[in-house]
C-alpha cells in the first residue's frame, strides 16, 4: 500500500492521479489533515485517512499497513522540520518500509533560504535506517505562469533574478516522477536531482508570453526591496514573499539552474517545455473569464 501526505494539495492530488494509472484505488492512501474537506480525492475511490503533522497520533494510525510513503514537504517555513520529523517517526513506528521525500534541488549544497529545513529533513530520514528516496524538486513552472494574466494586463513580468536561469518543470512532471519511484523497483536509497530539460530566464518567459498572447510583455528587473514591496502590495503573505525574493536573488548565481536529466529519465520523455506551460496558463486564464 502507498500513502501520500498532503494529498489534498496541488502536488499531492496530481501524484494520486498518476498512481491511479497503474495502481488500484484501494492500495492508495490519501493522508490529509481534514478528510471531510477532500471531496475531490474521495471521488477517486482512494482510501482517506486523517494525517495532521501537528497531531502525531493521527500520523501513526494513517500509516498502518503502508509499505511506501511519499512525504510531501510541509508548507510553513520554520515549522517544517518539526513536522517532517513527526511524520518520519510515525512512519518508522508503523513499519513503513520506504519513505520518499519531496526535497529541494541540490538541497545538500543549496544556499536558498528553503534549503536548510530540507537538508535537515534528509539527514534525519537517512539517519533512522528506513529505506529512503530523495526527490529533489526544482522550481515549478507554475511559479512563473500563475501571474501571466496580470503580466499581460500590466505589460510586465517583475522579479529580481536578472538573467538567472530557471530549470523549471511542471507540477505534473514532478508528480509523475514520484509515482514512478513509488511503483517501480530499484529506486530505494537513491537521490534524484529533478529539473526541467530547458532552462530559461525571465526575459525568455516574457518573450514567450508576448509571442503567444500577441500583447507585448517585458521583464522588469527590480531591486529586491522594490520587488518585495510589489509582492506585499499584491497581498501575498510575508512568508511567501520572502521565499520568492530569495529565490530570484539566488537564481542569479545558478541556484535554480541545472543540467540534470534525472527527471526526464524517470519520465521516459522530455519535461514540459516553457512554451507548453505558457500555452496552458493562457488557455486556463481564458477559460476562467
Amino acid at each position: 500500500m502507498i500513502a501520500i501526505t498532503g494529498a489534498s494539495g496541488q502536488l499531492g492530488e496530481l501524484v494520486i492521479k498518476a498512481l491511479l494509472k497503474n495502481t488500484r484505488p484501494d492500495q492508495i492512501v490519501a493522508a490529509v489533515r481534514n478528510p471531510a474537506k477532500a471531496n475531490a480525492l474521495k471521488a477517486l475511490g482512494v482510501q482517506m485517512r486523517q494525517a495532521d503533522y501537528d497531531k502525531p497520533e493521527t500520523l501513526s494510525e494513517a500509516f498502518q499497513n503502508v509499505e511506501k510513503l511519499l512525504l510531501i514537504s510541509a508548507v510553513i517555513p520554520g515549522e517544517r522540520l518539526r513536522q517532517h520529523r513527526a511524520a518520519i517517526d510515525a512512519a518508522k513506528q508503523a513499519g513503513v518500509r520506504v519513505v520518499a521525500y519531496t526535497s529541494l534541488l541540490r538541497a545538500d549544497t543549496s544556499d536558498l533560504a528553503l534549503a536548510a529545513e530540507h537538508r535537515a529533513t534528509e539527514e534525519y530520514l537517512k539517519g533512522l535506517g528506513i529505506s529512503f528516496i530523495l526527490l529533489r524538486n526544482g522550481w515549478y513552472l507554475e511559479n512563473h505562469t500563475a501571474a501571466l494574466p496580470a503580466a499581460i494586463q500590466t505589460g510586465a513580468i517583475i522579479g529580481s533574478a536578472g538573467e538567472g536561469r530557471f530549470a523549471s518543470a511542471s507540477r505534473a512532471d514532478y508528480a509523475e516522477a514520484a509515482a514512478v519511484v513509488l511503483t517501480q523497483p530499484s529506486h530505494e536509497n537513491k537521490i534524484y536531482e529533478l529539473a526541467g530539460d530547458s532552462p530559461f530566464t525571465l526575459s525568455d518567459l516574457a518573450a514567450e508570453v508576448t509571442r503567444q498572447s500577441g500583447s507585448e510583455v517585458v521583464y522588469r528587473n527590480l531591486p529586491p526591496s522594490e520587488y518585495e514591496a510589489a509582492l506585499l502590495g499584491l497581498g501575498l503573505p510575508r512568508m511567501i514573499v520572502d521565499v520568492v525574493v530569495d529565490a530570484d536573488l539566488k537564481a542569479k548565481n545558478g541556484a535554480l539552474d541545472s543540467s540534470s536529466r534525472d527527471l526526464s529519465e524517470l519520465l521516459g520523455r522530455p519535461t514540459t517545455a516553457l512554451a507548453e506551460a505558457v500555452a496552458t496558463a493562457l488557455r486556463n486564464s481564458k477559460a476562467r473569464l
